[in-house]
């Protein structure tokens, strides 16, 4: 009985390995059949968001294609190292997706700084629905115009969580703790607008010199997110103090090529549209998740965390508010594109307080 039993196993282990190696063969051939290739690039690492979501990206469209559309990632600078270089070759067709921040694409649409604005989104639930409809199709048919129809905004994501103030010196509760303060911004008008709405002074420093410019006082403090904070060991050059005031959400840009999206048949393009929805979802939770262990060891480091109350934050975005018309006065269509934000924004703050209003009695 025990001999028919292990035969009878060894048939069935036999027939599930040759099933598995047809399966196998069926998917290979499938991506060697591949009608379409799309060539993705993130100018960042496997560690980072952006990989996050071009991994959701990839299964999802190969698997919801049956293997018609293949996604080749190309992660660093392989393709190309710059804003302004990628979103070439995403006009002239060289590269078919690719993710700016608002300010690897602002020299070419300088409206996305919008996303920029300290405070116009209150929390990650109001991001990720203000980010998830007409808002996103404003800046398409803004970047569409300004590219002559080469390049689409596909979805905006998230890369790091949000921006916060943090330094060297004291804790900041208060908009006046931050006068004086030497701020790094990078080389653009609005964070250093910003920076001196606040009362401190506006630093430009490239990043790879911000560690040493820290530990010299070249600089007291920065505006990034606790995993670039962590990752870059700023703690270890002094940088103690962070202040949870999120005054922007670090938003992600995803670019794809205008024809190439067109040129697909319309049940592709519903499995882009759907790819990239699931691929914005990816990026809204990863830093989540990954900012958990990263302010744990920035306290555990002996790092001081202040989260400001709902009256702080209110005298924050007061004081920044002269930042709102400098935007609408300085940037090319940008009270078209902050209008179409503060309208999302408003839009979903309502529809998220209703609903506290019914799930929290």
């Amino acid at each position: 009985m025990l001999k028919n039993t292990t035969k009878h196993m060894a048939r069935r282990l036999g027939a599930a390995l040759v099933g598995a190696a047809l399966i196998g063969g069926a998917a290979i051939s499938a991506a060697q059949a591949a009608d379409i290739t799309l060539r993705a690039t993130a100018n960042s690492n496997e560690n980072d968001e952006d990989y996050d979501g071009l991994i959701v990206f990839k299964d999802f469209v190969e698997s919801r294609s049956n293997g018609a559309i293949e996604v080749e990632l190309f992660i660093g600078t392989q393709l190309c190292s710059k804003g302004a270089e990628c979103l070439q070759g995403i006009a002239d067709g060289s590269i078919d997706i690719y993710i700016s921040t608002s300010g690897g694409a602002a020299g070419a649409f300088p409206y996305v700084q919008v996303l920029d604005l300290p405070y116009l989104l209150r929390d990650d639930r109001v991001a990720e629905e203000a980010l998830s409809g007409d808002f996103v199709r404003t800046i398409r048919d803004m970047a569409l115009e300004d590219s002559n129809g080469t390049i689409r905004l596909m979805t905006i994501g998230n890369t790091g969580g949000w921006r916060n103030f943090a330094n060297t010196k004291r804790p900041i509760q208060k908009p006046s703790d931050m006068e004086g303060l030497k701020i790094r911004t990078v080389v653009a008008d609005l964070p250093q607008e910003l920076v001196k709405a606040l009362g401190a002074s506006p630093t430009p420093i490239p990043w790879p010199e911000l560690f040493t410019s820290f530990q010299t006082g070249v600089v007291e403090g920065s505006k990034n997110g606790i995993t670039d904070i962590m990752g870059m060991k700023f703690p270890e050059a002094g940088l103690q103090y962070v202040t949870l005031d999120g005054h922007a959400y670090m938003g992600a840009l995803w670019w794809m090529n205008n024809d190439r999206f067109l040129g697909m048949s319309e049940d592709n393009r519903r499995i882009i549209v759907d790819g990239f929805q699931a691929l914005q979802q990816a990026t809204f939770a990863s830093p989540k998740r990954k900012s958990i262990q990263a302010y744990q060891d920035f306290v555990a480091g002996g790092g001081n965390l202040y989260v400001p109350t709902p009256a702080e934050k209110a005298a924050f975005k007061e004081a920044a508010a002269p930042v709102f018309d400098w935007f609408k006065e300085n940037v090319r269509n940008g009270e078209a594109a902050f209008d179409a934000l503060a309208k999302a924004a408003a839009e979903a703050e309502a529809d998220i307080d209703a609903a506290h209003a019914k799930d929290v009695n």
